[in-house]
This record gives structure tokens, C-alpha cells and sequence, in this order.
């Protein structure tokens, strides 16, 4: 459990004028440091550093605990609560009916429900098949190798993303996918990239933390996601599939203040054209003629000229 907070404890009103300042619960079920969690934790952070909201939060919140977080932030006069209900989806949409006057803003697969219930999803499959597009005609193998978390509708639209990128400039690829059943345990996402190499792959889109330390290890090339994993670990992650949070966030926190609904799927707000994700790459490390084609596309996206395949089902 750990908590940070700028400005005073002062329990602000539910409805807010523009100029007031938000007071913001940030609940996280992993570690701030874990990829999706720190997407969240760093966005809430610089909006608190300018002095746009307060914000507390927790971390490493257990699903029986969750519901209990909530009630006790909607309790402490929270304006919006921050969190992801993927494993208590039940609980957290009653917790938000018995407190009607505090927003929530939730990670999950289902629908936002009720007025004060919003959702959002993490979409940088954008980014994912541009990474995608730099990676396939950098394998000697044209094997490629995807490590996440969970099968659910997000992971799978993000690696189904990777492979499309693939697919697009090598038709001819083979993809090995894995899932290790939860989100942060860096070293079982460890073992299956080491269990990918050994079936062949030469690059490995690490949906997870984790992946990259196989690649490393055996002297492969690897992806990133979420976060940029290349300073992190220089000469092997060449690009990283980028996710912004801020641009849900503004939008649900424009909501609260002008007393808008937050009843909504803010997930739109995650694609590019809104910057709510894109690639970052190693430029020497990817060969230019690659650097050529992906630019193109990503200009297109940019436009709305292009746009990448949204597909939920279980990539296998």
C-alpha cells in the first residue's frame, strides 16, 4: 500500500467548476511499476504536479480488498476514482450505484453503466502493428514470438496488432503466442519468451514485463509495450508500442468538472489521432527502408487514412 498527494486534504464538492482542482483515487490491483499501472500512475502524477488535481493511491490492491478501497475513497470525498475492474467487474458497478455522486473511471471489458460509471480499454494496437511492421524484416527466422498476460479482449487486440504489422510487410511469418495467466510476474513472462526462442523465435513483442530478459539472455531482439523498455535494455528492445493515459483521463476529468455523465466508453480517446498511443524505436538499430514504410503508415493512421484491424478473439 502506498499513497502520494499534492496539495491540501480539502474534500472537494462532486460537482466542480472548471477551475477548481480535482481530488483524484488512483486504485491499482499491481505495483505502480507494473507496465499498465504506471500508464495510469504517471499521467494522474504530472496532472497532479501542475496543479490540476489532487491525487492519493494504492497499490497492489487484492480483489477481495477492492471494493473496500473504493468505498473508502468515495467516502473520503474522492471527485474521480481511478482503477480497473477487470477481476471484480460485479463488485466495483455496485459500489459505484451506492455512491451516485462520485465519478468512476475503470479499466474494463464490459460497458460503462449507469451515469457515473465510465470504462476504458487500452488501445495501442496502432502502435503495436507499427512495431510490427519495424520487426518483420528484421527476424532471420520469420519467427516471431508475443508473450501476455490474459486472453482478454485488450491483450488479444494488441498482439492480434503485432501480428497484422508483421504480416504486413512478410506474409510468410510464423507467430508463437503465450499467455501466462496473470499481470505482473516478470519471470514467468521470462520463461515463456525462453520458451518461445527455443521454438524458434528471433523477435519477441513482450506484452508483459519480463519478456525482454529472455531476449536479452539469448541475445534476441525484443518489443515493449506500454512503456519504453529501451534504456532499460539498450541493444535489445529496438521499439516500444506506447500507450498515453492522459488523454482518458483529461476527457473524464472535463466531464466531472462540467457535471457531464461519465457513463461512457472513454476507450476512443487511446488511439492515435487523440495521442493516446504511438511507437518510439531505436532509429540505428532498425534498418531504414523499414524506418520508410512504417512512417508511411503511421502518417496514414495519423490522417485517418489507414486503419488497423480491431480483433478481440484469442490469437493462437
Amino acid at each position: 500500500m502506498g499513497s502520494a498527494a499534492v496539495g491540501a486534504g480539502l474534500v472537494l464538492p462532486a460537482r466542480l467548476r472548471a477551475q477548481e482542482v480535482l481530488k483524484v483515487a488512483g486504485i491499482h490491483a499491481s505495483p505502480v511499476e507494473n507496465a499498465w499501472n504506471s500508464r495510469l500512475h504517471k499521467a494522474m502524477l504530472d496532472a497532479a504536479e501542475e496543479g490540476v488535481i489532487e491525487y492519493v493511491f494504492s497499490e497492489g490492491v487484492s480483489a477481495t480488498d477492492y471494493p473496500r478501497a473504493m468505498r473508502e475513497y468515495a467516502d473520503q470525498g474522492a471527485d474521480l476514482i481511478v482503477g480497473e475492474a477487470y477481476a471484480v467487474e460485479r463488485e466495483a458497478r455496485k459500489v459505484a450505484q451506492d455512491y451516485p455522486d462520485t465519478a468512476f473511471l475503470m479499466g474494463s471489458s464490459g460497458d460503462p453503466s449507469d451515469a457515473n460509471f465510465g470504462t476504458f480499454g487500452t488501445w495501442n494496437h496502432e502502435a503495436a502493428y507499427l512495431a510490427g511492421m519495424l520487426a518483420g524484416p528484421m527476424s532471420e527466422s520469420g519467427v516471431f514470438g508475443s508473450v501476455g498476460a490474459i486472453p482478454i479482449p485488450e491483450v488479444n487486440m494488441l498482439i492480434n496488432g503485432f501480428r497484422e504489422g508483421v504480416n504486413a510487410v512478410r506474409p510468410d511469418a510464423q507467430h508463437l503466442i503465450g499467455f501466462i495467466g496473470t499481470f505482473f510476474d516478470p519471470p514467468k513472462a521470462r520463461e515463456a519468451g525462453l520458451a518461445q526462442i527455443d521454438a524458434g523465435a528471433d523477435i519477441l513483442f513482450g506484452e508483459r514485463i519480463g519478456t525482454a530478459d529472455a531476449a536479452k539472455e539469448r541475445g534476441i531482439k525484443a518489443i515493449g509495450s506500454l512503456i519504453d523498455y529501451s534504456e532499460r535494455y539498450p541493444d535489445t528492445v529496438f521499439a516500444n508500442a506506447m500507450w498515453y493515459f492522459r488523454p482518458i483521463l483529461n476527457a473524464a476529468m472535463d466531464d466531472v468538472k462540467a457535471g457531464n455523465p461519465v457513463g461512457k466508453n472513454y476507450t476512443p480517446f487511446s488511439l492515435m489521432v487523440h495521442g493516446g498511443n504511438d511507437i518510439t524505436f531505436v532509429e540505428d538499430m532498425v534498418p531504414a527502408d523499414a524506418v520508410a514504410a512504417m512512417e508511411e503508415r503511421r502518417a496514414a493512421i495519423k490522417a485517418g487514412e489507414f486503419e488497423v484491424p480491431i480483433d478481440f478473439s484469442e490469437p493462437t
